[in-house]
């Protein structure tokens, strides 16, 4: 690692693009993002607190009381110390800037890092990262063993080898890699097959040197840019006042340092520190302890979206004019005479205009290869697939913090409830069903299918924020969704929303957009209704899986899919067929009695 700082990234991007463990290119090297331990002294990171947010990560990662810390910010001046996160040179393999190789053929040398001069050059000449690598499905990743992959296992041939170009593509098919000894070229090709780069070494270099572990599995290669070289898997919170006594809400002012007490002894040592003792004034340490494991417990462990949706339904109507505005959280139930408009919204229970929010989100380890799907809470199996691990023994995690704006839409439960018993319905989630029970199958999840209505309130939150993107001031790419689908109390709501780092308050242009509402659905309708792509796009059929797309019904990237950054399923689990009526479903819509 330099001690110098080569290059910068945003805040937000250190748990989420560029998070540890990512493969990047800096303006001079290529790396890897470094593990927590590269961060800098805890002392001297920003704290996170969100108790709903640790309750649910210590469920999950069952580390006991884990602490959330925001990526360090850059220096404010010049003279400041700089902060910043260690990067390690990664991969240790180069090809040499040169065209070469002999003949009319273009080829480049493949040479090891310690094979180049103190200026960081071979022969004089520049020398960039080559641009493979080998990861495993644990997320493991190691440079390729060229030597072994062109001679065999066990070679003992030093003499130079070549990357060479046969032809303008760029694709694996026109690379190959042979050397001076004379042994048989290979091409990139048959890299790619499972099994040819052997087994997987465990190398965790993001963690730094002598990390490696036990590991056994076929290596495959991996582009170091391309797409699935990096998914970061975190989850996501929105800060809601916390209802309780007095004596609770001293204790969630404390919460930093009051998390950590679990008996009265450690309690005493805290109460020496004035603030501590400010709040706990007038109640026993027995009473202090006892309200500090109610918030640490929680009113119960139902899904933090679930928490949210209950919040979110049972504000209080209004139009967000009264005063104080709690500037983490401030909602107001729109009254209907401000949104109503007959009959294209008699489908819609209510509209939830959320003036102020405060978004938490937290990495929690990461995947190669393929992403992980949360469930529809936003939640991960503890028990499900391995996430490669931040740090070597992980006791807090990365988090940032958004300041934003929201709009949610909840449908009505009985009409929902209706609408599930048509047979029409019942015969498309079937078939939505049947496309999800092969993906499953195919990658070994044994998660039951979510059900229509959160394909329902999927898609409809698609074609909406779209529309609502064309009028509210921000750009679909910074809108985001949250979809709630509680079946035990039949509550179905999205919220679109949207929410940065660098923002206190809000344009409130999304806010604004609730009054809009019936305009923005009779749009969306009429936009769901027809693809530009129809009638192949209304005719697919996820239970036959022509295509692969076993989530997808009538949904394409002419209608409904947007930025994956936007969707919370990564634009899966879609359908505009329950939406609104289409060429090959007009049979199994939500809306069609108002169309």
């Amino acid at each position: 690692m330099s001690p110098q700082p080569t290059g910068q990234i945003r805040r937000s991007q250190a748990i989420t693009t560029w998070g540890p463990g990512a493969l990047i290119d800096l303006p001079r090297y290529s790396g890897i993002i470094g593990g927590l331990d590269t961060w800098g002294r805890i002392d001297q990171l920003q704290e996170i607190v969100e108790p709903r947010l640790t309750r649910r990560l210590t469920l999950m990662t069952r580390i006991p009381n884990p602490r959330l810390y925001a990526p360090p910010a850059d220096a404010a001046a010049p003279w400041e110390q700089h902060t910043g996160i260690g990067v390690w040179r990664f991969p240790e393999w180069m090809v040499v800037q040169e065209l070469g190789g002999g003949g009319t053929r273009q080829g480049r040398r493949l040479v090891h890092r310690k094979a180049l001069d103190e200026r960081g050059r071979f022969d004089g000449r520049d020398v960039v990262a080559t641009r493979f690598v080998r990861t495993c499905q644990r997320g493991h990743v190691q440079d390729v063993n060229w030597r072994s992959f062109l001679h065999g296992s066990g070679a003992q041939c030093t003499r130079q080898m070549w990357l060479e170009e046969r032809g303008t593509s760029g694709d694996l098919a026109d690379l190959v890699v042979r050397c001076d000894c004379g042994v048989r070229p290979r091409g990139m090709q048959e890299a790619a097959e499972v099994g040819a780069l052997g087994p997987c070494w465990g190398a965790r270099p993001w963690l730094g040197p002598h990390t490696e572990e036990t590991c056994g599995l076929p290596s495959r290669l991996l582009i170091r840019t391309a797409s699935n070289a990096y998914f970061a898997h975190g989850m996501t919170a929105l800060s809601l006042p916390e209802r309780g006594t007095e004596l609770d809400e001293a204790v969630q002012s404390q919460w930093a340092l009051l998390q950590v007490v679990n008996d009265v002894a450690s309690l005493q040592v805290l109460r020496r520190l004035p603030a501590v003792a400010a709040a706990l004034a007038g109640h026993s340490d027995e009473e202090a302890l006892d309200a500090i494991k109610r918030l640490r417990g929680g009113a119960d462990e139902r899904p933090v979206k679930l928490a949210e949706l209950d919040a979110l339904l049972a504000a209080p109507e209004g139009y967000g004019e009264d005063v104080p505005v709690d500037p983490d959280f401030h909602a107001r139930r729109l009254p209907p005479e401000a949104w109503r408009r007959p009959p294209i919204t008699d489908r819609i229970a209510a509209v939830v205009q959320l003036h102020r929010l405060r978004e938490v989100i937290v990495q929690i380890g990461f995947t190669r290869l393929e992403a992980i799907v949360p469930d529809v809470n936003g939640e991960y199996d503890p028990d499900g697939p391995e996430l490669a691990p931040l740090a070597l023994e992980p006791q807090w995690f990365p988090a940032v913090e958004n300041r934003g704006e929201g709009l949610l839409v909840a449908l009505n439960s009985e009409e929902v409830q209706a609408w599930l018993q048509r047979p029409g319905v019942a015969r498309r989630i079937d078939q939505l069903a049947a496309g999800w029970r092969e993906w499953a199958a195919r990658r070994g999840i044994q998660r039951p299918f979510p059900g229509g209505p959160y394909v329902l309130v999927h898609t409809l939150s698609h074609l909406l924020l779209t529309q609502l993107a064309m009028r509210c001031g921000y750009p679909a790419s910074s809108l985001r969704e949250r979809i709630y689908v509680d079946p035990e109390t039949r509550q179905y709501a999205v919220l679109i929303y949207t929410a940065s780092t660098d923002a206190e308050g809000t344009l409130g242009g999304l806010v604004s957009q609730a009054r809009h509402l019936a305009s923005h659905l009779e749009l969306a309708f009429a936009a769901g209704g027809l693809c530009s792509n129809d009638p192949v796009c209304a005719q697919h059929s996820p239970g036959e899986g022509m295509e692969g797309r076993w989530l997808h019904g009538a949904a394409c990237h002419g209608c409904a899919l947007i930025a994956e950054t936007t969707c919370e399923m990564r634009n899966d689990l879609l359908d505009r067929a329950l939406v609104v009526p289409t060429l090959a479903v007009p049979d199994a819509a939500f809306f069609d009695p108002v169309l």
